[in-house]
C-alpha cells in the first residue's frame, strides 16, 4: 500500500454523486461503493472530514421552490445535506468505519450538533466525521460549508470529487477540446470564473492557502491515489 502525503483531508460530495445518474434520491449502491473506497483510505491512516451536498433531492423539487422565499429554499437544502450524510454513515459503518455526522442545524435525535473541538477530537480516534446542513446560514453554498470546515479542523487539502477528471477552461462535455489544467491558481479560478467551487468558496481557500484537488469519483480507486499523491485531477493553489 501506497503512503498517503495528506494526515487529515476533507472530501467534498455532491448530492448527484449519490444518487449515480439517476437524478434524484440515493442509489444505495453507488453509496456503498464509495463507503468501500472510503474504508479502504481510513485503513491507511488518513483521517476523512466529509461535506456532502443535498441537490439529488432538492433539484429535484427545483421547479416547485422557484416560487419560494430563498431562506426557506435553502433551509429546504440544508435538509437535504442531513438525508445523503445520514445514507453515508450507514454504508461507512457497514464497512466497519466508525462515523459520526454533525450537523449545523441542531437536530440532537438524529446527530450531533457542530461543535468544532468534538469533530476533531473524532477524528483524532480514527472516526470519520460528515459534516451537514451546510453552514447552517442561508446564501451559502455546501462548497463554501466545505472551505469553512476544512480550515476549522485545519485539514491538510480539500478533495472536491466530481463527473469529470479536473478543471477545464469550458465544459468538456460540450466543448470537444476543452484545454485541462493540471494546475492553476486561486485567482485565475476566479478571473476565469471558472465552476470549480463557487467564488466565496474560492476566496476562503485563497486567503488561507488551502489546496483543492478536483478529481473524477466515478473513476475507481481514485479518492486513495489522490490521497497517496497520484499526479490526477487538478490542483488549485497559490
Amino acid at each position: 500500500m501506497s503512503t498517503p502525503v495528506f494526515k487529515r483531508i476533507l472530501l467534498k460530495l455532491s448530492g448527484e454523486a449519490l444518487a449515480a445518474g439517476q437524478g434524484f434520491g440515493v442509489d444505495s449502491q453507488r453509496v456503498h461503493e464509495i463507503a468501500r473506497e472510503l474504508a479502504e483510505v481510513h485503513t491507511l491512516g488518513v483521517q476523512v472530514a466529509i461535506v456532502v451536498g443535498g441537490g439529488n433531492f432538492f433539484r429535484g423539487v427545483a421547479e416547485q421552490a422557484k416560487e419560494m422565499d430563498r431562506v426557506s429554499a435553502d433551509h429546504m437544502g440544508m435538509l437535504s445535506t442531513v438525508i445523503n450524510a445520514l445514507a453515508l454513515q450507514d454504508a461507512l459503518e457497514k464497512q466497519d468505519v466508525h462515523t459520526r455526522v454533525q450537523s449545523a442545524i441542531e437536530m440532537n435525535q438524529v446527530c450531533e450538533p457542530f461543535i468544532r473541538r468534538r469533530a476533531i477530537r473524532h477524528l483524532e480516534k480514527a472516526r470519520v466525521v460528515i459534516f451537514a446542513g451546510g453552514t447552517g446560514n442561508p446564501y451559502f453554498s455546501t462548497d463554501t460549508a466545505a472551505s469553512l470546515r476544512a480550515m476549522e479542523i485545519k485539514a491538510d487539502a480539500i478533495l472536491k470529487a466530481t463527473k469529470v477528471d479536473g478543471i477545464y477552461d469550458a465544459d468538456p462535455m460540450l466543448v470537444k477540446d476543452a484545454k485541462k489544467f493540471a494546475e492553476i491558481s486561486y485567482m485565475d479560478v476566479l478571473k476565469r470564473g471558472l465552476k470549480v467551487m463557487d467564488s466565496t468558496a474560492i476566496s476562503l481557500c485563497k486567503d488561507n492557502n488551502l489546496p483543492i484537488i478536483v478529481f473524477n469519483l466515478n473513476e475507481a480507486g481514485n479518492i486513495r491515489r489522490v490521497v497517496t499523491g497520484a499526479k490526477i485531477g487538478s490542483l488549485v493553489s497559490a
